[in-house]
């Protein structure tokens, strides 16, 4: 499965900036080349894509543990890949163009509910935001590879055909992360917060969870006080 962190780290390079409006993490080149260095682990492994498909005999529990083991070295192999990336403006555009699309499918994810205060105004049509989406993860072609270690079941690992540019695998990867969310259960736990000031998008962790920390708990209980205390001195 791919890592979900990743593709809400993308959505949450728009933040609040402490003053009622919304900061961009990847205004420029230098917070790309950042954020994917931040991010360089997960993002190769994404790259690989270490999705498995395993056996589910005797040997099920082995196979799994050998195909985990398998990603991992495999990842380390080319660990340097995002560490060593550095943005330029065509990279900019490319994955602020991806980040749009999955916040506009992000928005529609938490209908009936409204988006993030950051995307109002600014949606990117749904069918636009697919297109784009789903171009970015056809860019970098997968293929299956049978992996079948001594004594435990076989199981198919999914890997990147060809030898795509930087920018095309980095977006590819993005996009590959965010499909398998949306199109997954976690997509039912995700909600815009609310509180004031905040911008971002988080997993509910639990029932009575409305927002996406207690910092933002904390600002929205104190809002909610001062309505009440402003209904209470004009009535």
């Amino acid at each position: 499965m791919a890592d979900h962190s990743l593709v809400l780290a993308l959505a949450l390079t728009v933040r609040h900036d402490g003053h009622g409006g919304a900061a961009d993490d990847l205004s420029g080149p230098e917070g790309l080349t950042a954020w994917v260095r931040e991010h360089a682990a997960a993002l190769d492994g994404a790259a690989l894509d270490g999705d498995t498909d395993r056996g589910t005999g005797t040997g099920g529990r082995a196979a799994e543990t050998a195909a985990t083991e398998a990603t991992i070295e495999a990842a380390a192999a080319e660990a340097l890949t995002a560490a060593a990336f550095t943005a330029d403006d065509n990279a900019l555009t490319a994955v602020r163009a991806l980040r749009a699309a999955v916040r506009a499918l992000f928005a529609r994810a938490v209908l009936p509910d409204p988006p993030s205060a950051a995307d109002a105004q600014r949606l990117l049509p749904v069918e636009m935001a697919l297109e784009l989406l789903n171009a970015a993860a056809a860019a970098v072609p997968t293929v299956p590879r049978l992996e079948w270690p001594e004594g435990a079941d076989p199981y198919t690992v999914h890997r990147g055909t060809g030898d795509p540019d930087a920018v095309t695998a980095l977006c590819a990867a993005l996009a590959r992360a965010a499909v398998d969310f949306l199109a997954g259960p976690d997509r039912a736990r995700l909600r815009a917060c609310h509180a004031p000031r905040c911008v971002r998008y988080f997993l509910k962790e639990h029932p009575r969870q409305e927002w996406c920390g207690p910092s933002c708990g904390n600002r929205a209980r104190v809002a909610r006080h001062q309505r009440r205390h402003r209904s209470h001195a004009g009535s």
